[in-house]
């Protein structure tokens, strides 16, 4: 499943190696480097995520986040990435859905991405071993079946 994300990161390293990584896990990105610019990049397209940095000059991470869950209270999951894990309070009441600790990796992001939109993370081999298994529960009459 591909998504839109918006990657918010005044630094044009970050930028690049988050729209690097999601592209090589097969999403779209769009780029913008302060709050600011993501608010804007909002009223025009809707996005399904957004990779947000917290410390930016003109607008920070957390007062865009409030912004943007005041303009569109069902807007994008945002997921605060970060180098530094002392504003979690501050940014679960801003209304950051998860966070991400730099530097970035791709299977921590992926399985960020993929919880917080609820995307299946078995691969299709898995998926065919979990409903085997619950076939077999199904025709025991297993009320016990965990799967």
């Amino acid at each position: 499943m591909s998504l839109s994300v918006l990657v918010v990161d005044d630094c044009e390293v970050n930028r690049k190696v988050a729209s690097l990584l999601l592209g090589k896990l097969g999403h779209h990105v769009d780029l913008a480097t302060n709050g600011i610019e993501a608010i804007e990049a909002l009223e025009h397209q809707a996005y399904d995520a957004i990779l947000m940095d917290i410390q930016m000059p003109v607008m920070d991470g957390i007062e865009a986040t409030r912004i943007i869950r005041q303009r569109w209270n069902n807007g994008p999951k945002i997921i605060a990435a970060t180098a530094q894990a002392i504003c979690f309070d501050a940014c679960l009441e801003a209304g950051v859905d998860d966070f991400l600790i730099k530097p970035l990796e791709i299977e921590k992001l992926r399985a960020t991405i993929e919880y917080n939109m609820a995307i299946p993370i078995f691969m299709n081999d898995e998926m065919e071993e979990i409903s085997a298994a619950c076939s077999l529960c199904a025709s025991q009459a297993d009320t016990n079946c965990l799967v």
